[in-house]
């Protein structure tokens, strides 16, 4: 199917398309729309920057539209679990986008900003509710949402909800909703876990994949520069030099670590920005808007903060701090390249993280090409290998492949009325950020 109006979805909504210049869907779109117009429950596994979101938007809005009258108060006729504050109001602008002129209530509710106005809003109903976990989970708490009524869920970006430790709100969740009731869940990565997770939440669903669980983009290019921990400022400031008018997002490992990279760049003449679990909402707000509008060039974030970031002008995607979890190496590269255009991601290798780069390298399946410095060859030791100098030298690449996870068994849980129990084998990833090499066992 080439065209949205071979999908199935009203005149409304294709008009609304039109006007906003959406003419031709992406796989994952044509494939998934179809099916959940039907009404089934969907699992889509797709690249980050593949249009996930209107894949599941679209036929949700359609099938809202469809329902006469209004929510009852304190209900949610629709929910949308996201992992991140960010993620979550992207979606509800998306939402809010497509729906154009509908006359449908949609709320987000997340941590980071006060509950009491979520709270008023929630008491009249929503027709959508897109929600943090957490945050819902305190909601619940307060008797100031009822999903009995719920009849579509969406989980969007599950595999980091499982990473990101929302097994035990899922837990609590799980039981509330309706056994009747439509559900799509879309991921990037596949782990272990993922088809525990579709067990409890899923009935029959269709299985959509685009490109095998962790597929990289083809037009990202990668690269990886074995450098020293104290040389990777330096090196950072001489890369960022050379395109200077283009979008680059930093990843580093720690709060910490963003705060104090971002006030380095800052003192170095860039116009730099960081956004960090530390950061209040209406703070990481400000910033992903400057980013957005050009105003501030370099964003330093680390992955929880920069969960959901879709700004199609990002050209470079700089690994700072190699991820401690190989499923998120995947995710922060796909903040480059979105929709279709080319992207550029570099990855720094210190000593200490030669078991994360192989690990890496093991989920995208390919040896990511060298741009400067040669492979360490022994981790215990700090010193310069032999090679190029940091700095010298370009390799380009791409590659793909299947995702590997790694999981700890755990408790279960009840997945509600004809829902399996799911297991609380939760992968928690270790706490990073060091300047230091560390020892080999």
């Amino acid at each position: 199917m080439s065209t949205f109006e071979a999908l199935g979805l009203n005149a409304r909504i294709l008009a609304r398309l039109a006007q906003m210049n959406i003419t031709v869907p992406t796989p994952i779109q044509a494939e998934a729309i179809p099916a959940a117009l039907q009404g089934q429950d969907v699992m889509g596994l797709a690249q980050t920057g593949t249009g996930k979101t209107a894949a599941f938007a679209l036929p949700l809005l359609q099938g809202l539209e469809a329902m006469s009258g209004g929510p009852f108060p304190k209900s949610a006729r629709s929910l949308i679990l996201a992992p991140t504050r960010e993620l979550a109001n992207q979606i509800a602008d998306a939402i809010a986008d497509f729906a154009g002129g509908a006359r449908l209530k949609i709320t987000v509710v997340v941590g980071g900003a006060s509950i009491h106005p979520q709270i008023k809003r929630l008491a009249r109903g929503v027709d959508v509710l897109v929600a943090t976990p957490g945050r819902l989970i305190d909601l619940i708490e307060r008797n100031a949402v009822d999903l009995s009524d719920t009849g579509y869920l969406v989980l969007d970006e599950a595999d980091q909800m499982l990473d990101m430790g929302f097994i035990h709100a899922l837990r609590q969740i799980a039981p509330l909703l309706p056994a009747q009731r439509q559900t799509m869940l879309f991921s990037a990565t596949m782990p272990k876990q993922m088809a525990e997770l579709a067990r409890a939440f899923l009935t029959n669903p269709v299985r959509i994949e685009t490109a095998p669980p962790g597929t990289t983009a083809e037009n990202i290019t990668q690269a990886v520069h074995f450098v020293l921990q104290s040389d990777k400022t330096r090196l950072l400031d001489t890369l960022l030099t050379e395109h200077t008018e283009e979008l680059a997002l930093v990843f580093a490992r720690t709060k910490h670590g963003a705060e104090r990279l971002m006030t380095q760049l800052e003192r170095a003449g860039f116009a730099a920005g960081s956004i960090h679990g530390d950061k209040r909402q209406r703070e990481r707000e400000r910033t992903i808007r400057d980013f957005k509008d050009g105003r501030i060039r370099v964003l330093v974030a680390t992955d929880v903060a920069a969960r959901g970031i879709d700004i199609p002008d990002v050209r470079y995607v700089y690994n700072y701090d190699l991820p401690n979890v190989a499923e998120n190496y995947i995710h922060r590269i796909g903040r480059t390249a979105r929709a279709g255009a080319n992207g550029n991601a570099v990855a720094f290798c210190a000593p200490h993280e030669m078991d994360d780069l192989r690990a890496i390298q093991k989920a995208v399946d390919l040896r990511l090409p060298v741009a400067s410095g040669s492979e360490w060859r022994n981790e215990k030791t700090a010193s310069r290998p032999a090679g190029k100098r940091p700095g010298q030298g370009r390799g380009q690449g791409q590659g793909q492949g299947p995702s590997q996870g790694r999981n700890s068994q755990g408790q279960g849980f009840g997945g509600g009325a004809g829902k399996p129990a799911f297991g609380d084998n939760n992968r928690r990833p270790a706490r990073g950020g060091s300047s230091r090499p560390r020892r080999a066992a």
